[in-house]
């Protein structure tokens, strides 16, 4: 059994022996208005942070391929099992022929009957991660990194998605992989 002090490296090594395509996958949500991290305002007063309308959220699926670095996202409005599914369907669509290894936790969308029965249907191995061990997927981390430099601090004027389901990017720039999904233009 793996501990959170051994990595995600190490457990991508112990299955590379059987796999031909190893991915961890992970999502996360984008709010609307995201948190506020950073301000300014003079000393002894508070600063004024002016909010209207409803948080809206959206939710990204993504995988990164240990080996290479691609990632494959798909936006979704919500973090079911029937949106997972969706995202293993694009997982089976780009890995055709391939036998995948999928590294993931355990939140209910991927537990559920239907997302492990077609998981098993198309061939995709799910590989469950001990539980509250995040630091064991490396999509954890990139999806911090890439929030923090694109919605940190800003407030976007609708949570619209690009048209089209499947993003695949090769560069691993935080901005490059996350502002689709974002407006393109922030709010003051």
């Amino acid at each position: 059994m793996t501990t959170c002090g051994e990595g995600p490296i190490g457990l991508a090594n112990a299955v590379c022996k059987f796999f031909r395509a190893r991915l961890a996958e992970d999502e996360t949500g984008l709010l609307r208005f995201p948190p506020l991290r950073a301000a300014w305002s003079p000393r002894g007063r508070p600063k004024e942070v002016l909010l209207s309308g409803r948080n809206a959220r959206r939710v990204v699926f993504g995988a990164m391929n240990l080996r290479t670095g691609r990632r494959l996202f798909l936006p979704r409005e919500h973090q079911r099992a029937a949106d997972f599914q969706a995202f293993l369907r694009v997982v089976h669509h780009c890995y055709r022929g391939w036998h995948v290894a999928l590294l993931l936790d355990e939140g209910p969308s991927h537990t559920a009957e239907g997302s492990v029965q077609l998981a098993a249907w198309d061939g995709i191995e799910l590989l469950w991660l001990p539980k509250r061990c995040p630091k064991l997927n490396p999509m954890d981390t990139l999806w911090g990194q890439g929030k923090d430099v694109v919605s940190a601090d800003k407030q976007y004027a609708t949570t619209s998605m690009p048209r089209g389901a499947t993003t695949q990017v090769a560069q691993p720039s935080p901005r490059q992989w996350l502002t689709p999904w974002m407006p393109s233009t922030p709010s003051g």
